[in-house]
């Protein structure tokens, strides 16, 4: 591979194209995200269909979501072990056709238990073999240089998702009824099953490559040489029960627990019923939350262009108290124009968690353990989606309205954002040295 980031002659890639492979590779994750993301987001929308025609609680619902949610962080470590096993192609083509099988089924259900089986369990683990463990994965195996916008790139597929498929999922509920509406979706997970099949490959090997950028080492502030700027390469891969004696993995853990929670938990799951409650219509608080996405979009790449270029702690700070400050700002929301502006707060922030969290990930475990290590926080972030999803619903119930879980989702936003001030690298003390052939800057 020369430096352009051209495929050279003895390339093996599918076909030939005027720039790197891993881009590429990079484009078939992202829209494999952005699928299963925007699948995976609609029970937002099927609440109030739900409760209308099967006379389901929402507590009872939300139950079901929060089975969703947890095997979504369930499938965080099992899907880390099952990339490295079987590579990202195969995962990604068994993940999309199980959660196409999933969806089907869900739209002839006519029993409760259906619904938990077919939403909550598979879609829930097949959705979860296309998350951001996915990602993670892809970053780091097919780019050395821009690592940190790959992973912003690929963080910000899941709110595009959303941006994509609440708007106009809710607008298709409104005019053929949720049923068809679901079986249309499904076709688009469909089509996208022959891309990665042809076009997509596991490892830069794969297509007689290099990572992107692997001839052009780079360098931190430290002297030390990079593969995640700013993150050190690691000699060797950690042991579970050494990441479980790290105070660092509970940090990241906790901050993540809190994120989940009130992101895919409270916000993701239970918005648009907040919305409704308060007289906003459906297709009004759909299009907000399309919206949100698309801010989201540009936080995502911004988070990552900042975790290349600022201590990531500091940053991952700061977003969660952006969150902390939407959070607060939402019970006081009454209208579509409020919406708006909780939606362009909370928006930048959505995602813009992910790409640090990798980045102090791979800084205190090193890029060997990211899959692992990476897998079993997001599993932890899942728990406190799956949490937050029954408590916000249980809330709304038992008070008549959702105050009090957004006020508490922002006190537990700041909270995490102490958490992330709180982490400390810690680097084995051979990273001082150069990689051999290498120089290090002064």
């Amino acid at each position: 591979m020369n430096n352009s980031g051209q495929i050279n002659h003895r390339s093996r890639a599918p076909i030939h194209i005027p720039f790197h492979y891993g881009w590429l590779v990079l484009s078939l994750s992202f829209l494999t995200t952005l699928i299963a993301a925007g699948i995976r987001s609609l029970p937002s929308v099927l609440i109030h269909p739900f409760e209308m025609e099967f006379g389901w609680s929402r507590v009872a619902i939300s139950s079901a979501i929060s089975v969703n949610l947890l095997l979504f962080g369930v499938a965080g470590p099992i899907s880390g072990w099952l990339l490295d096993r079987f590579g990202p192609r195969r995962v990604m083509i068994g993940s999309l056709s199980v959660l196409v099988c999933g969806v089907s089924a869900t739209s002839i259900m006519k029993e409760f238990w259906q619904l938990v089986l077919l939403w909550g369990v598979i879609v829930g683990l097949s959705a979860g073999g296309m998350g951001s463990v996915l990602s993670a994965t892809v970053a780091n195996r097919w780019f050395k240089e821009r690592r940190g916008l790959a992973l912003g790139i690929l963080n910000s597929a899941s709110s595009t998702g959303q941006l994509i498929f609440l708007p106009l999922f809710m607008t298709l509920v409104v005019s053929v009824g949720w049923r068809l509406g679901l079986l249309i979706i499904i076709f688009m997970a469909l089509g996208l099953i022959p891309f990665v099949f042809l076009w997509m490959r596991d490892d830069p090997a794969d297509a007689g490559l290099e990572p992107y950028g692997a001839g052009r080492g780079g360098i931190t502030h430290t002297g030390r040489h990079t593969s995640l700027h700013g993150t050190p390469d690691v000699a060797r891969s950690m042991s579970l029960l050494e990441v479980f004696r790290s105070l660092n993995f509970w940090l990241l853990a906790g901050s993540f627990f809190v994120c989940g929670g009130t992101s895919m938990g409270l916000i993701g799951t239970h918005l648009i019923p907040h919305t409704i409650d308060r007289g906003i219509s459906q297709v009004t608080a759909a299009y907000t939350v399309g919206i949100m996405g698309g801010l989201n979009f540009v936080g995502s790449f911004l988070s990552g262009w900042m975790t290349d270029r600022v201590e990531p702690r500091r940053w991952l700070s700061f977003v969660y108290v952006l969150r902390a400050v939407s959070l607060f700002i939402l019970p006081f929301v009454t209208n579509s124009q409020g919406l708006l502006i909780f939606a362009m707060i909370y928006g930048l922030d959505w995602f813009a968690t992910v790409a640090p969290t990798v980045a102090l990930t791979a800084d205190s475990f090193g890029i060997k353990a990211v899959g692992m290590v990476y897998g079993w926080v997001f599993l932890f972030h899942q728990i406190g989606a799956a949490l937050m999803a029954s408590g916000a619903g249980a809330v709304r119930v038992w008070l008549g309205d959702y105050n009090y879980a957004f006020l508490a989702g922002g006190g537990l936003a700041m909270l995490a954002a102490g958490m992330a001030l709180q982490i400390r690298l810690r680097h084995p003390e051979a990273l001082a040295r150069p990689v051999a052939g290498e120089a290090v800057s002064a």
